[in-house]
C-alpha cells in the first residue's frame, strides 16, 4: 500500500509540472501566432488513452484510438490535438515548424510556412522555448506563497537548539562533537538547525565556526570529506533529551521504566542526548545496561533488558516542541508574495550549486543522481499535502533549471543556438538542429542509465 501511495504521488506530482511546462510552450507559441499540433500529457506511441480536436465548431472526441487520425482530423491542420498517452510519465508539445524529438527535418514542408516556429524571429522563439521553463518557475513561486500563506514556516533556529547538534560518525571525524553550536561556515552564519548539513555540502564550506561549551572554535573541513557527506545521513540532528513517551506492551522492560521518565546515564557515564545513548546502546546489544532515570528532578538507578539490535522497546516523546522554542512565521496573502519569491529564488541558487557538485567528478555527487525510484522516495509514507506540495513545487524548480542545461534535446539547448543566433545574425540550419537533437538525446538517455543505475545499486548497497 506504500508503495502504490508513492507511485500515485509521483505520477500525480509529475503529471502536474509536465503539463505546466509544456503549457508554457503552448501558450508562447499561441501568442506568436504558432501553430501547435498536438499537446499530450504522458506519451502516446501507437494510441492514445483519449485526444479532442475543436474544427467545425465543436469539439470531436476519440477513445483509445490508434494514432492514425480520421482525414475530417487531418484536414484542419489549423487545430491542436490534445491528448492523453498511455505510459504515464511526461507529455510534449509538438509545435508546428520545428525540429526536436517528435519531429525530423525530413518531416517539415519544403517550404516555410508563416504559421512554422522556423519563419518567426529569434526572439519571438526565445520566449517560445523559455516558456516551459518560466511556467515551471511560476508554479514553484505559486506553491510556496500557497504554502506560507496557508501553513507559515515552522523551524528551529540555530540559537535555540538547547542541547546543540548530535553527530554521526562521519562529523565526528571530521572534528565536530555532540553538543556543538554551529555557528557559521565560511564565516557566514547559519540560522536553520535541520539545513547544516545542506549549508555546509552546497557552499564547499572550508571552515566552520563551532561553539564548543564556553569555547570558540574552527574547525578545518579537508575537502577530502566532501564525496562522504554527500551519501551521510544525519551529521547535524539536533540534539534531544531521552524522554519516554511509551512503553510496548511485550518490552521486557516495563516494570522498569515508564512514560515521561528522561535517561540521563548509561554504565555510570553521563549522557542525555538521544543520539548518543542510542550509540552507547549499540555496543551493548543483547545485554542488561544500567542506566540512571530522572522524572521531576528525582533520579532512580535502574536496569535495561536490550535486544539484539540495541533497543530498549521504548517509545520516544519526538515532539521537539516539548524541548525546544519553535521559531514559527506566519503570512497573510500579501506577504506570502514576497516570501514565495524569495524562497523561490533560494532554492534555485541552492539547485544550480547541486548541480555544480554534481558535475564535478572529484565530489562524486554524480553517484546521487536518481530517477523516478529516487523521486519516490522523497515523498510521504502517508498522504500529506503540506509534504505533498513542498515536494512538488522544489522538483518544479528541479525541471526548470535541469531544462535550462545547454544540451541539445533540451530547452537549453535550443535556448543557447537561439542566443546565438542572435548575436551573429546566422541561423543553424534544420539539418544541423536535428543532429544536434541527435546528440543530446544520446546524452540524456546516458543520464537516465546513470540514474536508473544507481537507483538499482542503492536497493542492494546501503
Amino acid at each position: 500500500m506504500v508503495v502504490l501511495l508513492k507511485v500515485i504521488q509521483v505520477i500525480l506530482a509529475l503529471s502536474l509540472l509536465v503539463a505546466v511546462h509544456e503549457f508554457g510552450h503552448f501558450i508562447f507559441a499561441r501568442l506568436f501566432k504558432v501553430r501547435v499540433e498536438r499537446f499530450y500529457l504522458f506519451f502516446n506511441p501507437k494510441f492514445s488513452l483519449v485526444k479532442v480536436k475543436r474544427f467545425d465548431g465543436k469539439l470531436h472526441w476519440r477513445f483509445f484510438s490508434g494514432n492514425d487520425n480520421p482525414e475530417a482530423w487531418k484536414e484542419h491542420t489549423e487545430a491542436t490535438e490534445f491528448g492523453i498517452g498511455w505510459v504515464p510519465f511526461g507529455g510534449y508539445c509538438a509545435i508546428s515548424g520545428m525540429v526536436d524529438e517528435t519531429t525530423k527535418s525530413s518531416d517539415l514542408p519544403a517550404e516555410p510556412q508563416p504559421w512554422e516556429f522556423r519563419t518567426k524571429k529569434a526572439w519571438q522563439r526565445f520566449f517560445i522555448m523559455f516558456g516551459g521553463v518560466l511556467f515551471n518557475f511560476i508554479l514553484a513561486f505559486g506553491l510556496y506563497a500557497a504554502i506560507l500563506d496557508t501553513w507559515g514556516e515552522t523551524y528551529l533556529r540555530n540559537d535555540d537548539a538547547t542541547y546543540g547538534i548530535a553527530v554521526n560518525d562521519l562529523a565526528y571525524e571530521m572534528g565536530f562533537r555532540d553538543g556543538d553550536h554551529i555557528l557559521a561556515f565560511d564565516g557566514r552564519p547559519v540560522d536553520n538547525v535541520a539545513t547544516l548539513q545542506a549549508d555546509m555540502v552546497i557552499n564547499k564550506a572550508r571552515e566552520a565556526t563551532v561553539l564548543r561549551g564556553s569555547d570558540t572554535l574552527l574547525i578545518s573541513i579537508d575537502p577530502s570529506y566532501l564525496p562522504a557527506t554527500l551519501k551521510s545521513r544525519g551529521m547535524f540532528d539536533p540534539g534531544f533529551p531521552f524522554v519516554v513517551q511509551d512503553v510496548a506492551a511485550d518490552s521486557p522492560n516495563r516494570e522498569a521504566i515508564g512514560a515521561g521518565d528522561a535517561i540521563v546515564a548509561v554504565e555510570g557515564e553521563p549522557m542525555t542526548l538521544v543520539q548518543q545513548i542510542h550509540r552507547t546502546f549499540g555496543k551493548h546489544a543483547g545485554e542488561l545496561v544500567a542506566v540512571t532515570v530522572e522524572r521531576e528532578g528525582v533520579q532512580r538507578e535502574v536496569s535495561l533488558q536490550l535486544d539484539s539490535a540495541g533497543m530498549a522497546g521504548v517509545m520516544l516523546d519526538a515532539d521537539l516542541s516539548h524541548f525546544f522554542t519553535l521559531t514559527t512565521k506566519e503570512y497573510n496573502f500579501f506577504t506570502a508574495i514576497p516570501a514565495g519569491a524569495t524562497k523561490l529564488w533560494k532554492e534555485i541558487v541552492s539547485y544550480v550549486k547541486q548541480l555544480g557538485l554534481i558535475f564535478s567528478p572529484k565530489t562524486q555527487a554524480y553517484k546521487s543522481v536518481g530517477s523516478f525510484i529516487a523521486i519516490g522516495r522523497i515523498f510521504p509514507d502517508t498522504w500529506d499535502w503540506f509534504r505533498f506540495w513542498t515536494i512538488t513545487a522544489l522538483i518544479s524548480i528541479m525541471l526548470g533549471v535541469m531544462n535550462l542545461l545547454p544540451i541539445p534535446a533540451l530547452d537549453g539547448g535550443h535556448i543557447l543556438f537561439l542566443i546565438v543566433e542572435m548575436l551573429t545574425g546566422r541561423k543553424p540550419s534544420d539539418k544541423f538542429l536535428e543532429r544536434a537533437e541527435t546528440v543530446g538525446i544520446i546524452l540524456l538517455m546516458a543520464l537516465m542509465v546513470l540514474a536508473f543505475g544507481n537507483d538499482i545499486r542503492s536497493l542492494f548497497i546501503k
